[in-house]
């Protein structure tokens, strides 16, 4: 039998009114983003906490809240840009690492198992997982190395042909996952809720939200991250 050798970060943060997904305001206002950022990055840790790994990491900015499931080792991330709290949390981590954000709640098994599946490092070096906005949702490494990521410029349009242009520039073999829409404005909300519609995110989203059928942010509770 082979045993999960990997390790699942998601990198994220605190849902907190005017701090998350602000591009979702207008239409929606502060607190239905953050009500959305939340449904968002509960969808996709119900996903990390269920696959075959070995260790779960969510990787925070900001304070851990009831939204975080058991099996979850909780870490600040360190300041500076993106591309240094990705590197960090690569630092952090031993064996094989995937690394996801918060903005697709459409994250299923199926979606990771090419990276997950026993026998998945020894055939590939690393994974990127392409974003439709030209950023990426996943990137993986078989050995974790931040000089991989160090540098990379992010939030851009070519932000993800950039990271997967590093990878093979250092001579690793890269498995291409399927490319996703990252939830950044109101049109990606609704397109990535009709995919998957049973999830918090999609429910959240498809009931025609309005300020009556939000309910508050929940409170944060203390935790691992200060």
């Amino acid at each position: 039998m082979r045993y999960p050798r990997s390790t699942v970060v998601v990198i994220a943060k605190s849902p907190i009114p005017g701090r998350v997904k602000t591009r979702l305001s207008p239409p929606y206002s502060p607190e239905q983003a953050a009500a959305l950022a939340e449904a968002a990055l509960a969808d996709t840790l119900a996903v990390v906490a269920a696959a075959p790994a070995v260790r779960r990491v969510l990787v925070l900015d900001g304070e851990e809240g009831s939204w975080v499931p058991p099996g979850f080792d909780v870490v600040a991330q360190v300041p500076g840009g993106l591309d240094v709290r990705i590197a960090a949390a690569f630092a952090a981590c031993t064996g094989p690492t995937l690394l996801v954000g918060m903005d697709t709640p459409q994250l299923t098994q199926d979606l990771l198992a090419p990276a997950l599946r026993a026998g998945a490092a020894p055939a590939h070096d690393a994974w990127c997982g392409p974003a439709s906005d030209g950023g990426f949702w996943a990137l993986g490494l078989a050995a974790p190395d931040p000089s991989l990521v160090l540098g990379v410029p992010m939030s851009k349009p070519g932000t993800g042909q950039a990271q997967r242009g590093r990878l093979v520039a250092a001579g690793l073999r890269v498995c291409d996952l399927p490319e996703l829409t990252d939830v950044d404005t109101a049109q990606d909300a609704a397109a990535v809720a009709a995919l998957a519609p049973y999830g918090r995110f999609g429910r959240l989203t498809l009931i025609g939200m309005s300020p009556a059928t939000v309910s508050p942010v929940h409170g944060h509770g203390h935790g691992h991250a200060g």
